[in-house]
């Protein structure tokens, strides 16, 4: 099993794990260091190519990747690092044995995404994104940009395209009492790394996870292949879902690059009608989430 799918599983403390950071010395990844070490998450080292030596916040920084695990023994990476040089940084963590990389960077080219996807999979890797806010495992493990606030620790796995959903939803789940196990933005972008269904395989023989959360968007067919999927392994754990951008005009990205329909491709009612015939109940509203999902796991 992969590092990501022995966390999802229940199999590995996520609090344990060493997380690297790539472009820790940039503005941006010194500040989401600096607010994922507050929240506990265990950064024991930066790689910055030209500036080893330094300390950022305390954690050590080296030239390569290479450098920081034998030093230190990584074994995840977060990685902050502009667009151009997104497909070395992820192939240098890939290339030496780093299973978990989780990618922040927008505007990757989809090109790069696909290399990287064949690497990941040849080497029994997971790379999360590009452009996600990452993930989180309440209450102390946190690979990304979210806010904390909204994620009391609890029995639901959260799996999202859109970040800001993932936090709004999460935030109605833990102040119903129902919380997070674990939350996943797999990004906004056409191509995702680590998709919908590889993430409900990981928690579904999870005993903490009581039920799935699938926040999805117009645009794609992710959606479609998760309601056959839930329907042809008669998936055990309860799911519920909602989907974004119900008022969006055809043919018109909005926000994500995936998020976009072209004729009945991708609809909302498509999906709607997909998770029908898969017993999935689809949220009109973000704060209908908990009541659904409560539904769900009384029968």
């Amino acid at each position: 099993m992969s590092l990501l799918a022995d966390i999802l599983s229940g199999k590995r403390e996520a609090s344990d794990v060493k997380v690297l950071v790539q472009g820790i010395t940039g503005r941006y990844g010194r500040f989401h260091s600096e607010l994922m070490l507050k929240y506990g998450t265990r950064i024991v080292a930066g790689v910055t190519p030209g500036k080893g030596g330094q300390e950022v916040l305390g954690v050590p920084v080296y030239n390569t990747v290479k450098e920081a695990i034998e030093e230190k023994g990584v074994e995840a990476s977060i990685v902050f690092v502009p667009a151009k040089f997104y497909y070395s940084a992820v192939h240098e963590a890939l290339e030496n044995g780093i299973s978990l990389i989780v990618g922040i960077t927008e505007r990757v080219p989809v090109r790069d995404t696909l290399k990287l996807l064949h690497e990941a999979r040849e080497r029994n890797a997971n790379i999360i994104g590009p452009n996600t806010p990452g993930v989180i495992v309440p209450p102390k493990f946190k690979m990304g940009i979210m806010p904390p606030q909204p994620f009391k620790e609890g029995c639901i796995a959260v799996f999202s395209r859109s970040g800001t959903l993932t936090y709004e939803i999460s935030n109605y789940l833990s102040k119903d009492g129902l919380g997070v196990f674990a939350a996943v933005g797999i990004g906004g972008d056409p191509i995702n790394s680590t998709n919908f269904i590889e993430l409900m395989e990981m928690v579904k023989d999870n005993p903490k996870v009581e039920g799935v959360v699938i926040i999805g968007e117009i645009g794609g067919e992710a959606e479609e292949r998760v309601a056959k999927y839930i329907i042809e392994t008669k998936y055990p754990k309860p799911v519920v879902s909602y989907i974004a951008g119900r008022s969006a005009p055809k043919e018109k990205r909005m926000g994500h690059a995936g998020a976009i329909i072209y004729g009945s491709y991708g609809t909302v009612e498509s999906k709607e009608a997909a998770f029908a015939k898969a017993g999935v109940p689809v949220a009109k509203l973000p704060s209908e989430v908990p009541k659904l999902m409560k539904e769900k796991l009384k029968k």
